[in-house]
């Protein structure tokens, strides 16, 4: 799994007309798409996938945020992908991120910050799992 990494174009991104910007940016870094959906996260959804973080001051806003509209979680694949995905987003608080990354030019606070990304191997297949199932990826091996 060391090649693969989950990512989520979030709520503000989708409605802000960002999606296929981005998916431009996912593909000119050289990822390639296994897994591809739009999705309504229900609240249910959204607390299961952050459980991580529940009793942390931003739990609920954050749980609240992602279940509020459309979202699209991808699969994707590249070596290093954890590390080489995050390059690619940026820092948490857009005004922090990097010139180019993902974050910087599409993020509009540190809540609403456009996307998700795994931080390790073993989350992004966890992550992964959550809201894929095995036949659902497309891969050539």
């Amino acid at each position: 799994m060391s090649n693969l990494t989950f990512a989520i174009i979030k709520p503000d991104a989708v409605k802000n007309g960002n999606t296929g910007k981005i998916y431009d940016r996912i593909i000119s870094a050289g990822f390639k798409i296994l897994g591809a959906k739009l999705i309504r996260m229900t609240l249910a959804q959204a607390q299961g996938f952050y459980a991580i973080h529940e009793g942390k001051p931003f739990y609920d806003e954050l749980t609240d945020f992602m279940s509020s509209s459309q979202s699209m979680v991808l699969a994707l694949e590249k070596d290093n992908a954890v590390s080489a995905w995050r390059e690619t987003i940026g820092a948490t608080n857009p005004e922090e991120a990097a010139e180019g990354t993902i974050r910087r030019d599409f993020a509009t606070s540190i809540g609403e910050n456009a996307v998700h990304g795994s931080d390790s191997d073993e989350n992004a297949k966890k992550e992964i799992g959550f809201f894929f199932s095995k036949s659902e990826l497309i891969t050539n091996q």
